[in-house]
């Protein structure tokens, strides 16, 4: 094992915020050095060398790169900790879970964007507020699909906690954290975004003003 990890990306990131959530459920330390949006270094050519993508996050482990964060995630559980629950050996399992974090990279993070972006990081007067209930409705059918799938089980995926709860978890926090939008009542989301705010690791990085 390398001599310690590093991450590189903003705290206020949604995509590192899972990576340092996770790094936190596997207690395993971590240096995170600030980097995209108002920090650049992403387009620097060292960056690039590790992340030809120039986003963030980038997981640098020794003198390997990673990046894409459910890429890192599932990296940080085979590598560390092999026999985590977070990442379940069992094949049926696993592609579970492997599916809502396709699932929150392909249909929740598109429906999230505007809406986040729109109320979060668009001042006041810049606003229009017509448009960002729209896209609010949109994703708010997105999400009555968790509704439905959560009202049988604790969990995403059962009755673990997995990396699809961090990755999906971290969403449903802006989702029912930000304010100026109508939403329907969604009591399975909000039962279970609950308990995942009893976690050490969300209060750490997912809980903090959105920014």
């Amino acid at each position: 094992m390398s001599k310690g990890l590093t991450v590189w990306g903003r705290a206020n990131s949604v995509n590192v915020q899972k990576v340092l959530w996770c790094l936190a459920e596997l207690e395993i330390p971590f240096e995170r050095i600030d980097a995209g949006m108002q920090f650049g270094v992403t387009r620097e050519p060292h960056y690039l060398a590790m992340n030809p993508n120039a986003r963030v996050p980038t997981l640098v482990d020794g003198d390997y790169a990673l990046w894409e964060s459910h890429s890192i995630m599932r990296y940080l559980c085979l590598a560390y900790r092999p026999d985590t629950s977070l990442y379940p050996k069992e094949p049926k399992r696993r592609a579970a879970v492997d599916r809502w974090l396709d699932w929150t990279l392909s249909t929740v993070q598109p429906v999230d964007r505007p809406v986040f972006w729109g109320l979060v990081r668009t001042p006041p007067q810049e606003r229009d507020m017509a448009a960002i209930q729209r896209d609010a409705d949109a994703e708010a059918e997105v999400w009555r699909v968790a509704d439905h799938h959560l009202s049988t089980r604790h969990y995403i995926e059962g009755e673990d906690f997995t990396i699809a709860d961090i990755a999906l978890g971290a969403y449903a926090r802006r989702w029912l954290g930000v304010e100026g939008i109508t939403r329907p009542k969604q009591p399975h989301v909000e039962r279970w975004l609950a308990l995942l705010a009893e976690r050490a690791g969300f209060q750490k990085f997912i809980a903090p003003p959105m920014s």
